[in-house]
């Protein structure tokens, strides 16, 4: 097998970074909201997010592409960062924390789904499976609307909250 472009290298541990932060994220928002309805929601996400990680982590085994430990660290410390922003109270978990965690993982979502849609778009030069590829961007499609319609009914009581 020929050696991994730089790009494609670089594209691919891009996007684990962000796989990385977004495991992070969702699995710190699931145990937040445990025993809630959106805390069951996040929970089943959680597992689909680490599943897609894996795929990435296997996607790139299968390209010779080798995971960068230092990207994977930056995304493990810059969602542990994110911890920091106080969300109009200084102290625990406020009724704006799972709006703001919503969204970044509808922005982590949007990324996922466009790398596995321009990764599809050169399957047969990479050698890929693009119908395999084209099922991992129909998840994401999925796990976007899922999302975004617990965002807006969590947007909903956060931002009439007294």
């Amino acid at each position: 097998m020929a050696s991994p472009s730089k790009y494609l290298a670089t594209y691919l541990n891009d996007h684990l970074m962000g796989a990385t932060l977004g495991v992070e994220l969702v699995r710190r928002a699931a145990r937040e909201n445990q025993g809630s309805e959106l805390g069951a929601f996040l929970s089943g996400l959680a597992q689909e997010i680490d599943d897609d990680r894996d795929t990435l982590l296997a996607l790139m085994s299968e390209l010779g592409v080798k995971p960068d430990r230092l990207k994977v660290a930056a995304g493990w410390t810059g969602e542990k960062v994110g911890r920091l922003k106080p969300n109009a109270q200084l102290r625990g978990y406020s009724p704006l924390s799972p709006l703001v965690e919503l969204e970044g993982l509808l922005i982590g979502i949007q990324g996922k789904l466009a790398m596995w849609s321009v990764v599809a778009e050169v399957a047969q030069e990479l050698g890929l499976d693009r119908a395999r590829l084209k099922a991992l961007s129909a998840r994401a499609e999925r796990q976007q609307a899922d999302v975004e319609r617990h965002r807006r009914e969590v947007g909903r009581r956060a931002l009439t909250a007294g």
